[in-house]
């Protein structure tokens, strides 16, 4: 058991709620790993820095985002743990303030890497856009649009080695 989960790497999507923008992120992931063979390599999961939406479903424009991309989810919202900086290998922050959140809350001990998941979008669009107060569902298409970009070339850096 232990070798096995030795050999898997952990990827953690955190944005403030875990109700936008990390799930969108987590669901992409999801998505591209298993299209290209390589799920049971990964542990994958999405967390926010504060609890407000603990049990809770994404916000419903998230969910039809993915949807209208043929993008399966059904997790819940949780608030992220200390043994999260144990447990995964990649930390994920949406925006500069998550980056913050994370570096400030790490354990010194902390195995994983906090990455700030814009900065592998090849189209330099670099914060992950934060669609919650917006009144329609753009700004999540766009943050929809961001995720894929982002996680596929992260994938991409894996794959090569490069990471």
């Amino acid at each position: 058991m232990f070798e096995t989960m030795s050999s898997t790497k952990g990827a953690l999507f955190v944005c403030l709620g875990n109700i936008c923008r990390s799930p969108i992120a987590e669901a992409v992931f999801l998505h591209l790993i298993k299209e290209r063979g390589t799920s049971d390599q990964w542990k994958v999961d999405s967390a926010g820095l504060g609890g407000w939406h603990s049990g809770n479903l994404p916000d419903s424009r998230a969910r039809a985002t993915l949807k209208k991309h043929q993008i399966e989810y059904n997790n819940t919202a949780r608030q992220i743990t200390p043994e999260d900086y144990y447990e995964y290998d990649y930390i994920f922050g949406m925006d500069k303030n998550n980056i913050s959140g994370l570096k400030r809350d790490a354990p010194s001990d902390s195995k994983a890497k906090i990455l700030l998941l814009g900065d592998f979008d090849p189209e330099g669009d670099n914060i992950i856009r934060d669609p919650y107060y917006d009144s329609g569902s753009e700004g999540f298409e766009k943050c929809y649009q961001q995720c894929w970009r982002s996680c596929k070339a992260f994938l991409d850096k894996v794959q090569n080695g490069e990471i």
